[in-house]
């Protein structure tokens, strides 16, 4: 159940324009940028900047925008200092909303999110207001297609898993947080292609939404929120169909 509301939303960006892709990228060159800040430019040094590495081309982010980012990140570029925030609060009818920013003006970050909290029948909360509903995990998300069950489970707990679930439509394997690299290594060593592979806030419950228009604001809170330029995560525990 972990994995359906990041399937379906692996299943929306698919079906997005080509033209998006531009946006992705430039998100995903953040985390390059955050990871070499923290850890430096040598991958085989920097377990975070692997991971984003990893997520880049699960994402099919060219080698050279990796490149890019990374030489950016090192001093041959613009430099730009990017910040991360937390958000939580609560979307229509209750729904918990976890939003992970990367920015260089926190103001103006945290008034925009606060907007469209506001805007689509939510309200932005204090830390800590819905954080403790959600679990921190690795999370590898694995379209089934023709791949036999049991197969893949032994790779997965091989792999050093703590949990595999299969879905009609994909597999998804679970890790402790510092677990979640060697994991994945693990099992790209072992020839496995990811959907997504990340470190997530798993909700530890579901909620559903009976009312179509909360529905209907929560859909648009979620899009507005993916299309802001600083905005990376959003977690949330809505069952969506």
């Amino acid at each position: 159940m972990a994995g359906h509301s990041k399937w379906a939303n692996i299943k929306h960006r698919k079906s997005k324009a080509d033209a998006l892709k531009g946006k992705l990228f430039t998100k995903i060159g953040k985390e390059i940028a955050i990871a070499v800040k923290s850890g430096g430019p040598d991958p085989a040094a920097n377990s975070r900047l692997r991971d984003a590495i990893a997520k880049a081309k699960a994402n099919n982010m060219p080698n050279d925008s990796i490149m890019r980012s990374i030489k950016r990140a090192s001093g041959e570029g613009d430099g730009t200092n990017y910040e991360a925030i937390r958000y939580e609060g609560y979307g229509p009818a209750g729904i918990a909303v976890i939003v992970e920013a990367l920015t260089d003006n926190r103001n103006r970050t945290a008034g925009d999110i606060r907007h469209l909290f506001d805007k689509y029948g939510g309200n932005l909360g204090a830390t800590g207001c819905v954080s403790y509903m959600f679990d921190q995990k690795g999370q590898i998300i694995i379209e089934r297609k023709d791949r036999d069950e049991d197969e893949m489970m032994m790779i997965a707990l091989e792999a050093g898993a703590s949990d595999f679930q299969a879905e009609e439509e994909y597999f998804e394997i679970l890790t402790e947080p510092g677990d979640f690299t060697v994991v994945r290594e693990n099992l790209e060593s072992a020839g496995v292609e990811f959907e997504s592979a990340e470190i997530a806030m798993i909700p530890q419950t579901y909620s559903k939404l009976n009312d179509p228009e909360d529905a209907e604001k929560m859909e648009k809170l979620l899009e507005k929120l993916e299309d802001h330029d600083d905005v990376q995560n959003i977690w949330h525990n809505w069952e969506q169909d």
